[in-house]
């Protein structure tokens, strides 16, 4: 599928500077792509921003409302000269050169998603950051993807100015929002509303997301610019199905790809969408009632929290949700669809994947299932040497389509692509009517004398009980049975720690899945350890039952 030049046979492609490409996998490593449907069917160059902006003020919509912030909203036009503002800034005064990384930092606010579509349409490749990571922990991906140019908002420079001390590769970071002579908003205040996008080749790569880094160094997962335009074709086309008229939010950070996919969905129809400035559960649900919003992407988490206080806003605007993130409880699905009569979509993607690509239409959707695979896509379960598995079976996850795992200069790319097929780290079972219904991350099972279980399907049990606001599962350590079952918990308001409610939460478990599952301990927690996306942190909880366990030991 690479763009070749007719004249030389080679690999065409618009990046002078080819360090992303060079650390590409080699091609055996790489998992199959598929293109087989015709709205896949991309032409050899092309530029995502172009389909995602320009079109639409081409097409003379260039005056529809675009983006909406917490202080200002822009129309289509008024993005895309904002877009081309900063994309001759960082061509002709910052020395970006098409292929070129440049680190973007920021909350979730309109110039962020500027800078991110001005790189990309000037060539550059976007390596994109969560607001909350330290110092240390931007060095890594400034040096692994040899960044030499960083796109910062001014509110979070100390933690950058402090990594680009220890990162000499990070040649220069210009920050927005300082009101200083040299700040991003200075720099383009002059420049021209007008940029013609590079000729990119549509497998020329455009961002390199990196992952969280649970599981050791952070990955660095490489996109095309034809992967954002496939997710767009694939989950949104097909499965979303929203349309111009819908205008979209989401809590995620924008740097996680869950999170821009909030934004690239509705720029793909034309719709509109809104980048809050807060995203808290709160937050979500007050900008949903103050824009109208018809369109939400969050985690269940958030959907839970709302659901407490549901009385307090007007959420009648909206007509789909999406979860994702981390598995949606069938007892979140069910509240939410008593509360507001929505159905929750429950979706699984992965940053290696880009977004999501198991996920059921909203009129075939089953409670508890995840779905099945958006069309493009092809899933199915394999045992630990990769054989197929039947229906019925629990087993890993393999997948395949239009996006596909492309690590950056990583041995571990050989651990999640197998045989052409991407192995994303999560225990199904598929059933007879092709359904897939999520068990666990792999290294989430917990084996307790010779018994099966998954953490998830504990925390969904527990997550029916009227005391419990969050449920964290996971296996520890014990002599006589390997593993056991314990539960960490986030009481509701109202209700008090004690042992008696610990044997009614155990007991209740055994009512609602089989009596093996229950929690033999449980232990009252204040808060669960999340990560920045709001995903449940399961390996630090882990951490800490093993160690709960070797202090009772000794």
């Amino acid at each position: 599928m690479a763009a070749a030049d007719t004249q030389t046979g080679k690999r065409y492609t618009a990046h002078v500077d080819t360090f992303a490409w060079d650390n590409m996998p080699p091609a055996d490593q790489l998992p199959e792509f598929i293109f087989t449907r015709p709205e896949f069917q991309y032409p050899e160059r092309i530029n995502c921003v172009v389909p995602f902006l320009d079109r639409w003020v081409a097409e003379g919509r260039g005056d529809a409302m675009c983006m909406i912030g917490p202080d200002a909203s822009y129309t289509y036009r008024q993005l895309y000269e904002l877009v081309n503002r900063i994309s001759n800034v960082l061509v002709g005064k910052l020395g970006l050169v098409p292929g070129g990384r440049v680190l973007l930092r920021s909350a979730n606010n309109p110039m962020m998603v500027a800078a991110y579509l001005a790189i990309i349409k000037a060539g550059g490749v976007c390596v994109a950051t969560m607001p909350l990571l330290r110092a240390k922990e931007l060095i890594y991906p400034i040096q692994k993807a040899k960044i030499s140019l960083a796109l910062c908002d001014g509110k979070l420079s100390d933690e950058l100015d402090k990594a680009a001390a220890s990162a000499p590769e990070l040649k220069r970071a210009v920050y927005w929002g300082t009101g200083k002579d040299d700040s991003l908003d200075a720099l383009i205040a002059d420049a021209s509303t007008e940029f013609k996008a590079v000729d990119t080749a549509a497998d020329d790569i455009c961002l390199v997301a990196f992952t969280s880094g649970t599981t050791g160094d952070p990955k660095g997962t490489m996109h095309f610019h034809r992967d954002m335009l496939a997710v767009c074709d694939g989950f949104a086309r097909n499965v979303l199905r929203a349309s111009p008229d819908d205008r979209f939010i989401g809590s995620a950070p924008l740097a996680f790809t869950f999170g821009f996919g909030g934004v690239l969905f509705p720029l793909h129809i034309g719709a509109s969408f809104v980048v809050p400035e807060k995203s808290t559960p709160d937050d979500l649900a007050k900008e949903i009632a103050k824009h109208k919003v018809t369109v939400t992407f969050t985690a269940p988490t958030a959907y839970r929290a709302i659901l407490s206080k549901i009385d307090q806003y007007d959420l009648s605007s909206l007509r789909k949700c999406v979860s994702a993130g981390e598995t949606l409880p069938k007892g979140t699905f069910d509240a939410w669809h008593k509360a507001t009569g929505i159905k929750l979509m429950d979706g699984i993607g992965g940053t290696e994947m880009l977004h999501i690509f198991i996920c059921a239409i909203e009129d075939e959707i089953r409670p508890g299932s995840t779905g099945k695979p958006v069309p493009g896509y092809e899933a199915k379960i394999v045992d630990d040497e990769g054989r197929d598995v039947p229906p019925g079976s629990m087993g890993r996850l393999a997948v395949r389509g239009p996006t596909g795992c492309k690590y950056m200069a990583d041995p571990r790319q050989t651990k999640y692509v197998e045989n052409g097929w991407n192995l994303t780290g999560d225990t199904f079972v598929m059933d007879e009517d092709g359904y897939f219904w999520y068990q666990s991350r792999s290294d989430d099972m917990i084996v307790s004398a010779g018994y099966n279980i998954a953490g998830p399907d504990v925390e969904a049990a527990l997550l029916t009980h009227e005391a419990v606001a969050e449920a964290g599962v996971v296996g520890c350590p014990d002599a006589d049975r390997g593993m056991i079952v314990k539960a960490y918990v986030v009481l509701a308001p109202g209700h008090a720690a004690s042992d008696a409610l610990v044997a009614e939460l155990q007991n209740h478990v055994k009512r609602e899945i089989a009596p093996f599952k229950y929690p033999r301990a449980i232990e009252f927690v204040s808060q669960l350890p999340k990560t920045q996306t709001g995903k449940l942190q399961r390996f630090a909880l882990r951490k800490l039952a093993a160690e709960t366990a070797s202090v009772a030991a000794a």
